[in-house]
C-alpha cells in the first residue's frame, strides 16, 4: 500500500536572526538543503523546530512558509500541537490545517496531559477529531516535551481505525515495539516512522517506513542511502549503519544548537540562535564545535565512500 508520508523526513530547525526573530531568508535556504540532500518530506513545526517557544502566529507563519516553497515537490507535514485546554488545542490545530500542510501531526502527551491513561486519551483525541477540519489526513508524534507518552496497542489501533492517520512518528526508541506496531498497521494507510539512529537500519527492515530522527539535520542523504540499500548486506552498509548509530549520541552535546552552529558552517544559517538555550552552550558543552567537526569530516568521508560504491 503506498503510504503518504514515507522515506527520510527532516524534523526541520528553525533559524532566527540576531534579534531573535524567524529568518526567513536562511528558511528558504535551510529548505533548499533538505531537498539537496534526498529528503522525501519535510517535518515543520516540531519539537527541533522549538514549536514549544513559537507563538501560535510563528508557528502558523512557518508552516506557511515551508509549504509555500515546497509546493507539490514533496508531502509537508506540520504539529505545532503544544497548547493544554481541548479548545486552545483545537484553536491551534485549525489554524495549522489551514497553511497548506499535507497531513496536521497531532502531539500524544497533549491528548492526555497528565498521563491518566487511554480513556483520557481516547476521549480527547475523539473530541479533537469532532471539532478540526475533517479533510486534512493526520498524523501522531509522541514528542519527548514535557514528557514521552508512548501509545499502547490499543491506542494504535484506535488511530489506526478512524482511517485518517497516516504517519505516526515513533520515539518508542525500541526495535520490538517498532516491529510490532508495524504488524498492527499492515495494510492500513498508517506507516510508522522510527526515529531513533540507534534502532534505524533494524527498523527499515521490519517495516518502518523511512527515517525521522534529529540527525536528519546533519546528513539525511546518508539515511536515504540506507533506506534505499536497507536490504543489502555490504561492508559499506554496515559500516555506515554503525556510524550513523554511535555519531547520533552527540544530541545531548546542545541540540538543537549544535545542528544550527553546523548549519551555520555551512553557510546555510546566519546565526545559531536558539529560543531552547539560554545560556552560552560552550560553555556547559565542553568541546562542541569540535564534536561537529569531527560529525562534518564523518559525513563527507561517508558521502565519498557512497558516491564510490554507487559509481562501481
Amino acid at each position: 500500500m503506498a503510504h503518504l508520508v514515507s522515506g527520510i523526513v527532516p524534523v526541520m530547525l528553525t533559524p532566527f536572526t540576531q534579534s531573535g526573530k524567524i529568518d526567513f531568508a536562511a528558511l528558504e535556504r535551510l529548505i533548499d538543503w533538505y531537498v539537496r540532500h534526498d529528503a522525501d518530506a519535510l517535518f515543520a513545526v516540531c519539537q527541533s523546530s522549538e514549536m514549544q517557544f513559537l507563538t501560535l502566529e510563528e508557528r502558523c507563519a512557518l508552516s506557511r512558509a515551508v509549504c509555500a516553497q515546497i509546493g507539490a515537490r514533496m508531502p509537508v507535514i506540520a504539529s505545532g500541537h503544544i497548547s493544554e485546554t481541548i479548545d486552545d488545542q483545537v484553536e491551534e490545530l485549525s489554524l495549522m490545517a489551514n497553511t497548506g500542510a499535507d497531513a496536521l501531526v497531532l502531539v500524544s502527551n497533549r491528548l492526555d496531559p497528565n498521563n491518566a491513561g487511554t480513556e483520557s486519551f481516547r476521549h480527547a483525541l475523539a473530541e479533537i477529531l469532532r471539532r478540526i477540519p475533517s479533510d486534512i489526513p493526520l498524523g501522531m508524534y509522541e514528542c519527548p516535551a514535557p514528557y514521552r507518552r508512548l501509545l499502547s496497542d490499543d491506542e494504535l489501533k484506535i488511530c489506526r481505525d478512524t482511517g485518517r492517520f497516516v504517519v505516526l512518528k515513533d520515539v518508542s526508541c525500541d526495535f520490538e515495539t517498532v516491529k510490532r506496531r508495524v504488524k498492527l498497521v499492515a495494510d492500513s494507510p498508517l506507516a510508522i516512522v522510527n526515529a531513533n539512529a540507534a534502532i534505524a537500519h533494524a527498523a527499515m527492515k521490519v517495516g518502518s517506513k523511512g527515517f525521522s530522527g534529529v540527525f536528519t539535520n546533519f546528513h539525511p542523504d546518508l539515511y536515504a542511502w540506507m533506506y534505499d540499500h536497507r536490504h543489502d548486506d555490504t561492508p559499506l552498509l554496515r559500516e555506515l549503519v554503525t556510524f550513523l548509530a554511535l555519531v547520533a549520541n552527540a544530541e545531548p552535546m546542545g541540540y538543537p544548537t549544535l545542528a544550527k552552529v553546523y548549519h551555520k558552517n555551512l553557510g546555510v544559517f546566519s546565526t545559531e540562535v536558539s529560543r531552547v538555550h539560554d545560556f552560552d552552550v560552550r560553555e556547559k558543552f565542553w568541546a562542541m564545535d569540535d564534536i561537529i567537526a569531527h560529525i562534518k569530516n564523518g559525513t563527507e568521508f561517508y558521502r565519498e565512500k557512497v558516491a564510490a560504491h554507487d559509481a562501481s
